[in-house]
């Protein structure tokens, strides 16, 4: 009784809490204004809100008169710095600055307007905090080539930290679109082609995340195969195949991760802008998912509706569209703010349309505390962001994002090796190396493959740039050959860039606009192409190194998957290492010397040529074209190493046990000369179903460290879910049947 009891009074304790919250929302619903609604759902941009001077900060007119009129509910990128913001270094915040402009901020709100709600302050967040002095890890496809989910939570609990004691409480990311058009500007930031390894992945960033802040996942939905590979064009998939291959991986973060943000994307699918899609954010969000938190939509997305889809016929009606669909706040702002009071006048929504979406957006500010406790440490943000400590793991993090596709045994380098040559348009360049949607960057604070080399102390290092990534007049080949044919190994640097200048255009949206400006940005939101080769003088430039006869180690610094045919033919070993993030230098060395033993894997898959896309691994079986073959350069999962795994013993067995139907087993031994990390993948093929599926697709896979000559057992236990498939008739529902499973890393495989 005495138990019984217990849990009863618990249970009294907690309705109580909710019951108080609900009131906490109902009362303040009950006292605000049509305008004070619709200013609770609206999201501007905030990089203007502030001015700098020396030492000094104060509120911009532009906020203070925002807050009189119509009272803001949140605020996006009050601290971004870029150059679309126009803040540079020293022109934008330090995090000390910037915890402070926030308490400032949010002091005005909570004392100078009538009922003196807290902001929400949303900040971009996919690879480390958009603000300068954070830190910056590698890009979302260099967190997937991980393979390590423990890792990845670790770092999105850091990225939550730093966002949060500089006084933000949402942080945008992580990005789960599922990229198959490597033409798309925005491969870089996803986490690859796959929906089980981008769910598995995203949801340890949001579970590390959410230990600080809001994870706000992006973009629902089908956002990663646009038309032509061009940025936001319409998605062309059918519902069976969005919910089995677009969609798991937002399932999986708010089912389990308890994401509680979410932000739609630009694109339409079959012809419904995300942001107008009720089947999408009310019957899959919300009642299928249970989705209880806010819906937020991209920037400007909601005036999409209108003035580029052409879906609506004035902002207003685009307003309603999206309010009624499951919108709750229109990031940038200017359609709630500026026509949904218009749009319930004209009888295109009610005003319990609205108080749906404003109960959202204060559930979510009682639940952060934000109604106690609304302001920020200063003096915290300056000693805890962007530590070394913080600057170790981005380093961690973008040593187990290297993949090593080719070593003819070159690498690692050995005593013999006395000078090399560091040669290559991304030898020595920082911001090539960082990725799009970072900050600038104290230069002492980031360290370039140049750096990193010469840093090591192995070697004597020389180093001649060769040319730019775009720019063909920015070239000095002849001297980078004479630089190669004086050393023993070269590490040839070469790639794209997603570093943005002062002299690119942008736009409102934050995209970059292609244009005759050239600078080394071939990459990054808004900068799709048509190739996949490497631009300006590149290839002339591998061509002549490759042909003094020198070892060549040829390494990839890129946001998408580029052109690897000449470096796969010519150069004696082959690395990428995507954007590496702060610390990329000194993980190329350690990789370089031996010190790190690469267990990167593909994310992605690397095409031989664009007519292959798309390419990814989980297509149904098809032939070879007449030019070439079907199949990737590199495919999805593939990864060496410095020594050899040996797989054997694949077993599988069923199990009665809660929702778990079988249980598959294999040992793995270390039969080469280093200890290292495999990556063990678990594929599965059923081999009937009632729709068609690919020839295996991945449920599971485990990291596992093994030493020389020892043996590993490694598990998997597959749930219903797993082996599940879905129809628009009956759902997600498993079908009895036979299965093969497969087993293997390194692209070697053992099967039953």
């Amino acid at each position: 009784m005495k138990g019984r009891f217990s849990i009863l009074l618990a249970f009294i304790v907690l309705f109580c809490s909710c019951a108080k919250k609900q009131d906490k929302v109902d009362v303040l619903l009950s006292q605000m204004t049509l305008e004070e609604k619709c200013g609770q759902l609206s999201c501007p941009i905030g990089f203007n809100f502030y001015g700098k001077d020396s030492d000094s900060l104060w509120l911009s007119e532009s906020y203070l008169g925002m807050m009189d009129t119509l009272p803001l509910g949140s605020c996006w990128a009050v601290l971004r710095a870029d150059p679309w913001s126009r803040k540079t270094v020293g022109t934008g915040l330090k995090p000390r600055e910037s915890a402070r402009l926030l308490n400032m901020m949010q002091r005005h709100a909570v004392e100078n307007t009538r009922l003196g709600i807290p902001l929400l302050f949303c900040e971009e967040t996919p690879h480390g905090h958009m603000a300068v002095g954070t830190t910056v890890f590698p890009t979302g496809i260099g967190q997937a080539s991980t393979w390590n989910p423990e890792l990845l939570e670790i770092m999105g609990e850091v990225m939550g930290k730093e966002v949060r004691l500089q006084g933000a409480q949402i942080g945008y990311g992580p990005v789960l679109d599922i990229a198959r058009d490597p033409r798309w500007s925005r491969v870089e930031e996803t986490m690859g082609e796959d929906p089980y390894l981008s769910g598995v992945l995203g949801d340890a960033v949001v579970n590390g995340m959410q230990k600080h802040v809001c994870a706000t996942l992006k973009h629902l939905a089908a956002y990663g195969i646009p038309q032509g590979g061009h940025n936001a064009a319409t998605a062309e998939v059918g519902p069976n195949r969005l919910m089995m291959d677009y969609l798991p991986s937002f399932e999986k973060a708010i089912r389990e991760g308890g994401a509680k943000t979410v932000m739609t994307s630009y694109n339409t699918i079959d012809g419904v802008p995300c942001s107008a899609n009720r089947w999408l954010l009310q019957d899959i969000l919300r009642n299928s998912w249970n989705f209880k938190g806010v819906v937020f939509s991209d920037l400007n997305a909601v005036n999409a509706i209108y003035a580029t889809q052409h879906v609506a016929a004035d902002p207003a009606e685009a307003a309603a569209l999206a309010l009624k669909a499951g919108v709750d706040i229109d990031l940038g702002g200017y359609n709630y703010g500026g026509f949904l009071k218009e749009a319930m006048q004209r009888g295109l929504v009610t005003e319990a349309d609205i108080d749906r979406a404003v109960r959202h957006v204060l559930q979510l500010k009682i639940d952060l505390g934000l109604f106690e406790n609304p302001y920020a440490d200063e003096a915290l943000a300056e000693a805890e962001v962007g530590t070394k400590e913080n600057a170790q793991l981005a380093k961690q993090v973008a040593l187990e994002s290297a993949v090593l596709l080719k070593n003819d045994g070159v690498l690692p380098f050995g005593d013999n090796i006395k000078k090399v040559a560091v040669i290559g348009p991304n030898a020595d360049n920082m911001y090539n190396q960082l990725g799009d949607y970072t900050a600038p960057q104290d230069p002492d604070r980031i360290v370039t493959m140049l750096e990193g080399i010469r840093e090591k102390g192995r070697a004597e290092v020389l180093y001649a740039k060769g040319c730019a990534i775009r720019d063909e007049a920015d070239a000095n080949i002849d001297e980078a050959v004479k630089t190669a044919q004086t050393a023993d190994v070269v590490v040839l640097v070469v790639g794209g860039s997603s570093a943005r200048d002062f002299k690119t255009s942008y736009e409102e949206t934050g995209a970059a606009i292609v244009n005759n400006h050239i600078s080394d940005m071939d990459c990054g939101e808004g900068y799709d192409r048509s190739t996949l080769k490497l631009l300006g003088k590149q290839e002339e430039l591998m061509q002549r190194i490759y042909t003094t006869g020198k070892p060549v180690v040829t390494v990839y610094i890129q946001g998408r998957p580029l052109d690897m045919n000449l470096a796969t033919e010519k150069s004696n070993a082959l690395l990428t290492l995507w954007y590496p993030g702060m610390e990329g230098g000194s993980a190329l060395a350690d990789i370089l010397w031996g010190d790190y033993n690469p267990a990167g894997r593909l994310p992605i898959s690397i095409p031989r040529s664009v007519g292959q896309i798309p390419v990814y691994y989980s297509q149904p079986q098809t032939g070879d074209y007449v030019e070439e073959s079907a199949k990737p350069l590199y495919p999805f999962g593939f990864g060496m190493s410095y020594t050899q795994f040996e797989y054997s013993n694949l077993q599988v067995e069923t199990v009665s046990k809660m929702d778990t139907l079988c249980k598959v087993t294999c040992q793995v031994k270390n039969i080469g000369t280093r200890d290292g990390d495999e990556v063990v993948q678990l594929y599965v093929r059923d081999e009937v179903a009632s729709i068609a599926l690919a020839s295996k697709l991945l449920k599971g896979f485990q990291k596992v460290l093994i030493n020389i000559g020892e043996t590993r057992q490694v598990i998997f236990y597959l749930t219903e879910r797993d082996l599940s498939v879905y129809s628009a008739e009956k759902g997600w529902h498993f079908e009895a049947g036979e299965f093969t499973f497969l087993v293997g890393g390194l692209s070697k495989w053992v099967e039953i």
